[in-house]
């Protein structure tokens, strides 16, 4: 029996070893396919020249993950044998003939800086012996654990969550990729939480397909995604004119408007410095432009910049959202003169984004909608993000509401043709519906948290599978300081990493890390240090507005859940280390519950303000369950509310 087991024993052990190979074993295809490749590199002699280096010309690297990936390389006639080496590791190309081949390189890709080497070609002295094509990498499926994220820091993250919607918050969402895998995705709460009277609804959970208005956070993933596409393709200049690019008529139309504590410069000083305008000074907020003007309100006061009952608005376009009040809009942006002179002052502006979605639709001949469909959404494969959501195959039952009472702010705003009825599916900003017809560059995009991130993701790559959507450079151009006086601002991407703004990204990013918020309460973080996005989506203005004398406080806006930031400052602790840190979040939640006290704005003990201390409370009366000093810290907390 021993004699007839050990032959067998080989031959599995033979087998084995061929099938652990076989993944990395060519595989002949057809053609190599047309694609937007990340490295396309001919050997010998991969970057044309030859220093005392040497060796380089043998070797490119990419970036990559573990666990995906391959190459595709075209094998010429002339050659008779090379070798390939991945990441150190060997592939067998010793029955190669020329032709095309596909690599899976999963088993030995690592994630980072990945290196290939095609050397050994002979006969000597060929030139374009071997073409290798590499894509970039593409979102896996994943676990935190695998990829360093602490369980015990997301566990706090959801049940502070959790309880806060137990209290009154709407809902939220999060998604995380991290070392190219999707490791978390959640969703907490209802997809409208109250009926417009301010009484709690009952309607349907959120799920993790759910889309979220996402407000501001339009202005980076659409914008800033199609210029800098257009700018990598070499089909505009960061520096190109705003007249160069929608017409003298940007300048030349400008009317004399005199707004109010600002020193009108005369009309040909104007008509001058809108005609100097870039697209830079547009992506720095620095344009001169007001941060508002309300398009669609008749009786708005261009003077005041503000709503009145009796004003009359030299730039009404209509508030019906169709195409005519669209261009009408743009012709009154046309006519709109500045409040500053460009690059003295950086003064957010939605006017800024708006132009320069009209800027990429002169340039693409498509609508901003569809040039980001054809070019962004369906070569990734993301289905669950558009403009205009109710027009493009989604219901209501798909997307998070926002406000219970249209655009009045429980009826406290008013102007003809405003909306008042709960809004879901229907972008919130009113210049986007009602100037813009749903579709403009500061706001309008609907997504959720795992589509967002994804989209997020090629941030941290410049392409997604077989499509190449950035250089690096064009990249760094738009990701560093804007200038070396406002190193928290790039071109449109918000970089507030390095406590320039800690409420939104947390204390322990680097300055780095990119990305933008929105009103509706929306985040998009992408941290290059830590190869890590996150996303997290809420609807903290589905609830009741606060108080008369506070139109844009809406109850949800007191909640630990609306204010972004605390999702990375958690998620940050016990990072890629193994400790045990349930001490240490369980002290951290008693400091916490102790800091709301602080926000609390009302002796009513039915203010929101008060119930999000009694929310942090619930939370820390579980975690510290075995700790009586905590929860002696608890019932003082609770002493002290009204």
């Amino acid at each position: 029996m021993k004699i007839l087991i050990a032959p067998f024993l080989v031959f599995l052990f033979i087998c084995c070893i061929a099938v652990a190979s076989a993944e990395e074993r060519p595989m002949p295809i057809s053609v190599i396919p047309d694609a937007g490749w990340q490295k396309t590199v001919l050997f010998p002699d991969a970057w044309g020249y030859a220093d005392d280096t040497l060796a380089m010309n043998s070797m490119v690297s990419y970036q990559g993950y573990h666990g995906q990936g391959y190459v595709c390389l075209t094998v010429a006639p002339e050659v008779e044998q090379f070798s390939l080496y991945v990441n150190n590791r060997q592939i067998d190309t010793r029955t190669l003939i020329p032709g095309n081949y596909r690599i899976d390189c999963s088993d030995c890709a690592i994630d980072g800086r990945n290196t290939l080497q095609v050397t050994n070609i002979r006969p000597a002295g060929l030139t374009g012996a071997i073409s290798v094509y590499i894509p970039y990498p593409v979102v896996l499926e994943g676990t935190p654990e695998e990829s360093g994220i602490n369980p015990e820091a997301l566990r706090l993250v959801s049940d502070l969550i959790q309880s806060d919607i137990d209290h009154g918050f709407p809902s939220a969402q999060l998604a995380i990729i991290r070392h190219g895998r999707l490791v978390t995705s959640q969703a907490w709460g209802r997809l409208n939480s109250y009926h417009p009277d301010g009484t709690k609804a009952d309607s349907p959970a959120v799920t993790t397909d759910t889309l979220y208005d996402l407000a501001s956070v339009t202005k980076v993933m659409t914008v800033n995604y199609a210029l800098q596409k257009l700018i990598t393709e070499g089909r505009l200049d960061v520096n190109a004119k705003i007249v160069d690019l929608l017409g003298p008529a940007f300048a030349d139309d400008t009317l004399e408007i005199h707004y109010s504590n600002t020193e009108f410069p005369g009309l040909d000083q104007m008509k001058a410095w809108k005609a100097a305008l870039t697209v830079r000074d547009l992506l720095c907020h620095q344009g001169g432009f007001p941060s508002d003007i309300h398009f669609y309100n008749d009786h708005f006061d261009m003077e005041k910049l503000s709503a009145w009952p009796l004003g009359h608005n030299l730039l009404y376009t209509g508030c019906d959202g169709s195409d005519e009040t669209r261009q009408n809009t743009l012709k009154a942006i046309f006519k709109a003169p500045l409040m500053y002179q460009p690059g003295t002052k950086t003064v957010y502006s939605d006017l800024d984004y708006m132009i320069l979605c009209f800027v990429i639709e002169a340039i693409t001949g498509q609508r901003l909608d569809r040039y980001m469909q054809e070019t962004f959404f369906d070569p990734m494969h993301l289905t669950r993000i558009a403009f205009n959501p109710l027009q493009n195959g989604f219901s209501e039952l798909d997307c998070a509401a926002t406000e219970l009472n249209g655009n009045t702010r429980d009826h406290l705003v008013s102007f003809p043709g405003i909306r008042e009825y709960t809004l879901q599916g229907e972008v919130h900003d009113e210049k986007a519906w009602y100037s813009m017809g749903g579709v403009s560059g500061h706001a309008g995009l609907f997504a959720s948290a795992p589509d967002l991130a994804r989209l997020g993701f090629v941030m941290l790559t410049g392409g997604y599978g077989e499509n190449r959507f950035f250089s690096r450079s064009v990249m760094d151009l738009f990701t560093a300081p804007k200038s070396s006086a406002a190193g928290q601002y790039g071109l449109g991407w918000q970089r507030n990493g390095e406590d320039q703004r800690p409420w939104y990204y947390g204390t322990q990013t680097t300055s780095d890390t990119v990305g933008h918020q929105g009103w509706t309460g929306t985040l998009i973080m992408i941290d290059p240090d830590r190869d890590l996005v996150i996303v997290y989506l809420t609807n903290k203005i589905n609830s009741p507005v606060t108080s008369p004398d506070r139109v844009n406080r809406f109850n949800g806006n007191y909640y630990t859940a609306s204010t972004l930031g605390f999702v990375p400052q958690l998620l940050s602790v016990g990072l890629d280390s193994d400790a045990d840190i349930t001490a240490q979040l369980t002290d951290l939640l008693a400091d916490m519950a102790n800091e709301s006290t602080k926000r609390i704005d009302s002796a009513d003990a039915d203010h929101p303000s008060v119930i999000n201390v009694r929310s942090k409370l619930a939370v820390l009366r579980r975690w510290a369950k075995d700790r009586p000093d905590l929860l002696a810290i608890a019932d003082e907390i609770e002493s002290r509310l009204p």
